[in-house]
């Protein structure tokens, strides 16, 4: 099997959906056994990036290359190295969940008894035994998505993409699949993770990439993208208006101060020492703090601060179909 540093690598990605330019430049390196979570607004290109890399789609020009294989010029070869888990489940209601599996396990190529050993490893991993000869029309929908991550690990594919695949599922079932992501990159599956759910990202991702408008925003590791865009702040809470107001008479020398409500404001603070100076200032102004709060960014707030340019322009591009 062919071995390389990267097992997924894009340069200068870009594709078109008549005149909406999708992709217009997109550049990816994943390390083996790592994931990178790729984030972004709704049609800014996520699932055309995975489509591409997955060989779905071709690119209109650049380069990607997936286990060391052109994603162009050696699909095949891509696709057997791959796995994929899309946004639903890609299952056969009226078979049964090993029979999936076997299926599955057929069109990858597998004989007929490493399909079956495989389903069988797999529906145990996945805690899918009880449910084995059910037929899939019966799973909840936790069961189902389990089940699709199931199929697409059959052969043990060293690449994985996953494109949202927790959409839909309750608290328990997504805290779950997190647990068996993690058990595959200590086994050293190399993931693709596209998500809405940007604590998936923080929880998940050796590094996150913000996609924007068809190109790469930002990227490193979720510390590093949250120390881009400032420090903790302090939310501060008073009994009434006219204490707000004096505060930020005080603090807001300080031009990112900002109030977030009548009795509330928000400010920026480098570190203990300058929280306890503004403490201190403000009790010695007379003005009483009913209460506080130290916030540091998120990926939230990162997400909004990329973004927030794009979305005053217009929307974004549509991403190709599926």
């Amino acid at each position: 099997m062919t071995t390389t540093a990267f097992p997924i690598q894009a340069s200068g990605l870009r594709r078109s959906l008549g005149s909406t330019q999708v992709l217009d430049g997109v550049d990816l390196r994943v390390p083996r056994g790592t994931l990178l979570a790729l984030l972004g607004p709704n049609g800014a290109g996520k699932t055309t990036t995975v489509r591409i890399l997955s060989t779905l789609l071709q690119p209109d020009s650049g380069t990607a290359t997936v286990n060391g294989h052109d994603v162009v010029t050696e699909g095949a070869a891509v696709r057997r190295s791959i796995g994929l888990t899309g946004q639903y489940a890609t299952l056969d209601d009226l078979l049964t969940g090993r029979e999936n599996l076997v299926m599955m396990g057929r069109l990858r190529h597998l004989d007929r008894r490493a399909a079956r050993r495989d389903a069988q490893n797999l529906l145990e991993r996945f805690d899918l035994t009880e449910a084995a000869d059910r037929p899939v029309r019966t799973y909840s929908g936790g069961m189902r998505r389990r089940l699709d991550l199931a199929a697409s690990l059959l052969g043990g594919p060293p690449v994985l993409f996953l494109d949202e695949p927790t959409t839909g599922l309750d608290p328990r079932s997504r805290v779950s699949l997190w647990d068996t992501v993690r058990e595959l990159l200590a086994s050293g599956v190399t993931i693709l993770l596209t998500t809405q759910y940007l604590e998936e990202a923080d929880q998940l991702a050796d590094r996150v990439a913000l996609i924007n408008g068809g190109r790469i925003a930002a990227e490193g590791t979720s510390d590093q993208l949250k120390r881009r865009i400032g420090t903790a702040r302090l939310d501060l809470s008073f009994a009434t208006e006219a204490e707000r107001h004096h505060a930020a008479r005080l603090l807001l020398p300080s031009e990112a101060a900002r109030d977030t409500g009548e009795t509330r404001l928000s400010v920026p603070v480098d570190g203990v020492d300058e929280l306890g100076h503004l403490i201190g200032r403000l009790g010695h102004a007379g003005v009483r703090v009913a209460d506080f709060e130290v916030s540091k960014p998120t990926l939230d707030d990162v997400f909004l601060s990329l973004t927030e340019d794009r979305a005053s322009t217009g929307p974004a591009p549509v991403e190709a179909r599926r």
